[in-house]
């Protein structure tokens, strides 16, 4: 394991923030080309919802099968190299896709997307902690908020970005494809569609390689996940095992929850309004729709907590906010219900911030491992859309998409009003037995 440092002073932790922030703005850039990404492989290699929705499965995928591993690096590395191995692998990831688009190759494209959820994986299994114990772990949400600012910004650019630059004109030449005179025509249409993905990506694999290396050269200083000690812990020994930590558990299936229903109201909105026959030309910006509504809810967090209200409060305010949205976007139609679902994003803004450090609060020297079963609960950004799609191929989709959000938003609530205490006073007094 890395060597503990001395606490970092407020100059250095002004300094680190910055850098975080720019490691959010990244990560939420790439993560939300997904949803974009969907229409664009669905044309591209001439998919069905089904299988253009292995996009964000093979992507979120990643998240449960590399956090651990993760955390295993970070103890070697510490969090500041591992970053920095966390950006280079997203650099490979991002130009084994663009190599593998570009040729029509829908497998490589897919492993492509997988190391770039395997090199996220790792930069969130850092980065999250990172801020959360940066400083007091009760206004960890408010610093979260700030990182949040930052990565839904990105979310807000990256499908107009790749609108402009890879989607322009999709309904035209959707149309001129089914026109196509022969399958050589067709092909050919084809092909010099998904080679527009090739320089965006090759261009961005090559930005992550640099950021990369800014991030290992730079001022951010290693600090200790022992200084997470929430709840009056100090000491390696009153830290109990992780089987005796209820609240991290129930916390894992929150995020995993949580994830699920930001994924749905981001990257699958496009789909969503799809089903009310909207043109592609544009739900294909929908998901900035949900992204600007996110980063609404962000400033609203960084406002009232922990000023105004707890981040627990907050969060569950949040919960049932969800819960009438879903319900209001059953009982509207059209552009209306398409509303409904991006403004979600208001009510999602606020649930990474709450969720991640209530789930690891405590932990102390189970920090890394900790936040690593917490990231593989990204995971649900796979299940749940995938559900989506494969149910509303057999019910309306109005009431598929009630029927797995009402109940994940329920979840959350019960985590945020009593979920996230449950067991955690008794482990923290309890000695460990490891």
């Amino acid at each position: 394991m890395a060597p503990v440092k001395p606490s970092p002073s407020p100059h250095q932790n002004r300094a680190s923030m910055v850098v975080i922030g720019v490691l959010f703005f990244i990560f939420g850039f790439v993560t939300w080309l997904n949803g974009p990404l969907i229409t664009f492989v669905k044309l591209a290699f001439t998919l069905d919802d089904v299988n253009a929705f292995l996009i964000p499965m093979v992507f979120y995928l990643s998240y449960l099968f590399l956090s651990l591993p993760s955390s295993w690096v970070l103890r070697r590395t510490g969090m500041k190299k591992g970053m920095g191995a966390g950006l280079f692998v997203m650099a490979i990831g991002a130009a084994l896709f663009g190599e593998c688009a570009t040729i029509r190759v829908y497998p490589g494209a897919l492993a492509g997307l997988f190391v770039i959820g395997a090199g996220l994986s790792l930069l969130q299994t850092a980065a999250n902690p990172y801020i959360s114990i940066l400083g007091p772990i009760d206004s960890a949400a408010q610093r979260i908020a700030v990182m949040g600012i930052c990565n839904k910004v990105a979310g807000m650019l990256a499908p107009v970005a790749i609108g402009a630059l890879v989607l322009s004109g999709i309904d035209t030449l959707d149309q001129q494809v089914k026109a196509a005179p022969t399958p050589e025509a067709r092909e050919a249409l084809l092909s010099a569609f998904a080679a527009k993905i090739h320089l965006p990506y090759l261009t961005m694999a090559a930005l992550l390689a640099l950021l990369a290396v800014w991030v290992v050269r730079s001022p951010l200083p290693e600090i200790s996940a022992e200084s997470n000690a929430g709840g009056g812990q100090s000491r390696d020994r009153d830290t109990p095992p992780l089987s005796r930590i209820p609240h991290l558990w129930l916390g894992v299936l929150c995020l995993f929850l949580y994830v699920g229903v930001e994924v749905m109201a981001g990257d699958a909105i496009g789909t969503y309004g799809h089903g009310f026959d909207l043109p592609l030309d544009e739900t294909k910006f929908f998901t900035s729709f949900t992204l600007a509504a996110m980063l609404a809810g962000y400033l609203g967090g960084l406002v009232l907590i922990p000023r105004v209200l707890s981040q627990e409060r907050y969060l569950a305010l949040s919960a049932a906010l969800g819960v009438v949205l879903t319900i209001a976007a059953y009982a509207t139609h059209g552009y209306a219900s398409v509303a409904c679902v991006a403004a979600l994003g208001f009510a999602n803004a606020m649930m990474w911030p709450a969720i991640f450090p209530l789930g690891i609060r405590g932990l102390g020297r189970h920090t890394e491992i900790g936040s690593a079963f917490m990231v593989m609960g990204i995971a649900g950004g796979a299940v749940l859309p995938q559900l989506f799609v494969q149910l509303k191929q057999h019910f309306p989709f109005q009431a598929v998409f009630l029927a797995l959000m009402a109940p994940a938003y329920l979840y959350i609530l019960f985590f945020a009003l009593y979920g996230h205490r449950v067991g955690r006073k008794a482990a923290i007094a309890a000695p460990s037995l490891a």
